[in-house]
């Protein structure tokens, strides 16, 4: 049976598929270990495995959106063009992956409006989406929205509706909606679940990694079952890296969150892609019988 052939007898919505696209030494927990100073003096491992993702995705008939830090188009141009070139989306991760809580409005502007031209010169397509670093946009920053509008974004993929220690706006509503400063935007959260009344992740990260892979394809089968409603999956390219360079000095909640079964990612990621269908965010999310 061909891929395409096996794709379609997958019941449910199309969800999104998506990909961070940054290098193992600039997640936010290593902000405190890494400064960015040395980020061009580390062994750069982002284009190599994100290649690998390209070719798991075209192993599989899957298109995703690749949210891209403009820090890696820069660096990695062939990249960029291999990402458009075989048909996925191409979109903002913001230029060099500094939360929307450090930015003040100004800075904010310059860096969305910056890293939406570079990518959209280096790729040659029109950027629509972004997606904040750590989903840092919350309720004490919706004014993030407004500025992403006015930049020329048609959705955000930046509030987590979850209560967690780093980030999370557990208030805002589980799926697509207008905000109320940003009417022409979509903010599209990431997918939670309810079980027994508790809202719970279910969109990738590392909660993919830390659940059974059982428990995660329940919990995505329940959303679009029991929601009727289109989910969206995350990963980072370093998550398929088991032999990245470990960090020394980390304390132990960080190490546990960042190493946790890389080595079980790319099998539990293959079973994913076979078990639902997928597409890119714009085309869940912005076309008929989408979001739009």
């Amino acid at each position: 049976m061909n891929v395409m052939t096996a794709n379609a007898m997958v019941a449910g919505p199309v969800n999104a598929m998506t990909v961070d696209v940054e290098d193992y030494f600039q997640v936010s927990a290593f902000e405190s270990y890494i400064p960015r100073e040395r980020w061009d003096q580390l062994p750069q491992r982002v284009e190599r495995n994100t290649h690998r993702i390209l070719d798991l995705f075209a192993a599989q008939g899957v298109k995703a959106t690749f949210f891209t830090l403009g820090w890696v188009a820069e660096r990695h141009p062939a990249l960029i063009q291999r990402i458009v070139a075989e048909g996925h989306e191409l979109a903002s991760h913001g230029y060099a992956h500094i939360r929307v809580t450090q930015q003040t409005p100004a800075q904010f502007r310059e860096d969305v409006t910056r890293t939406k031209a570079l990518l959209e010169d280096l790729g040659g397509v029109a950027v629509q989406g972004y997606r904040a670093a750590s989903y840092s946009i919350g309720a004490s920053n919706l004014w993030a929205l407004a500025e992403l509008e006015q930049a020329g974004y048609r959705y955000s993929s930046s509030i987590y509706p979850i209560r967690h220690d780093l980030y999370g706006m557990p208030e805002a509503p589980r799926f697509a909606f207008r905000p109320v400063n940003a009417p022409t935007l979509w903010e599209v959260p990431i997918t939670t679940v309810i079980v027994f009344g508790q809202t719970l992740p279910c969109g990738g990260g590392g909660f993919f990694r830390l659940w059974p892979y059982a428990l995660s394809r329940w919990a995505l089968r329940r959303v679009n079952q029991a929601d009727q409603q289109s989910g969206i999956f995350y990963f980072h390219p370093w998550e398929i890296d088991p032999d990245q360079p470990r960090q020394p000095g980390i304390n132990f909640k960080t190490r546990l969150r960042h190493y946790l079964n890389l080595s079980r990612m790319e099998r539990r990621l293959q079973a994913l892609l076979r078990d639902f269908r997928w597409d890119r965010m714009d085309r869940v999310f912005l076309t008929e019988g989408g979001a739009a």
